[in-house]
C-alpha cells in the first residue's frame, strides 16, 4: 500500500513538473524580445533626431549670429573728413555752374584793347593765387590720405580677423561686406585725390595760356599803331 501510494506521488509530481515547462512558450518570448528591441531601437533613432535637430539649431544660432564690430562710421568719417578739405579749398571753386563762369573770366582766350592795365594785374594775381589754392589742396588730400592709409591698416587687421574667426555665416558675410566697403572708400579717396591734383594741373596749365594771351596784348600795346620801327645804319663819325 505504501508502494502503492508513494507511486503515485512520484507520477503527480513527474506529471506536475512536465506541465510547468509545457507552458513557457519560446517563439513568443523571443518574439517579445524582438519588438522590445525594435523599440529600444526606434528611441534611440529619436534620440538621434533630436539631438540633431539641437546641433541644427545651433548652427543656425551661429549663422544668424551679427558681427559685433562695425567700421561702416569710421570709414565714413575718413571719407568725409577728406571731403571737408575738397569743400574748404579756396579759389576756383569745384561747382560746375560757378567754376565756368570764374574759369571763362580768369582765363580767357584772349585779352581785348578795352581791358585795362590794372585789370589784367588783378587777373594775373587771381590765377597766380588759385594755382597755389590748387595745389595746397592737392598736398592737404595727399596727407589726409596718408594719414587714412595707417588708420585702415588696423581697420583690415580688425576685419580680416574677424572673418578668420566668424561664427557663422552671417558673420562672415558681414566682416566680408565691410572689407568691401574699406576697399570702395580706399577707391573713393584715390578719386578724390586724383581730382585735386588734375584740377592743379589744369589750372597751372590754363594759367600758362592765359599769360600768354596777356602778354599778345602787352605787346601789342607796347608796338602801338604808329609806323614800326626800321633798323638803319647810323654815322657817329661823319664818315
Amino acid at each position: 500500500m505504501k508502494k502503492t501510494l508513494l507511486a503515485a506521488v512520484l507520477f503527480a509530481a513527474s506529471f506536475a513538473s512536465t506541465a510547468q515547462w509545457a507552458v513557457f512558450d519560446a517563439p513568443n518570448f523571443s518574439q517579445n524580445l524582438l519588438t522590445a528591441a525594435r523599440e529600444l531601437q526606434q528611441i534611440d533613432n529619436q534620440v538621434q533626431q533630436l539631438q540633431n535637430e539641437a546641433q541644427m539649431l545651433t548652427n543656425q544660432g551661429r549663422n544668424l549670429k551679427s558681427l559685433d564690430v562695425n567700421t561702416l562710421s569710421q570709414l565714413l568719417a575718413t571719407l568725409s573728413s577728406t571731403n571737408q578739405l575738397i569743400a574748404r579749398a579756396q579759389g576756383l571753386t569745384f561747382n560746375v555752374a560757378q567754376s565756368q563762369a570764374t574759369f571763362a573770366r580768369l582765363y580767357p582766350q584772349t585779352y581785348g584793347a578795352s581791358t585795362s592795365s590794372s585789370q589784367m594785374l588783378q587777373d594775373v594775381q587771381a590765377r597766380w593765387q588759385a594755382s597755389v589754392v590748387a595745389l595746397q589742396t592737392a598736398t592737404q588730400v595727399q596727407s589726409q590720405s596718408a594719414q587714412n592709409l595707417l588708420a585702415d591698416q588696423g581697420t583690415l587687421g580688425t576685419l580680416v580677423t574677424q572673418s578668420q574667426g566668424a561664427a557663422g555665416a552671417l558673420q562672415a558675410t558681414q566682416a566680408t561686406n565691410q572689407l568691401l566697403a574699406l576697399l570702395a572708400r580706399q577707391a573713393i579717396q584715390a578719386q578724390q585725390l586724383q581730382i585735386t591734383q588734375d584740377r592743379a594741373t589744369a589750372l597751372e596749365q590754363a594759367r600758362q595760356a592765359a599769360t600768354q594771351a596777356q602778354s599778345v596784348q602787352v605787346r601789342a600795346r607796347f608796338v602801338g599803331n604808329g609806323p614800326q620801327y626800321t633798323p638803319s645804319s647810323v654815322d657817329f663819325y661823319g664818315n
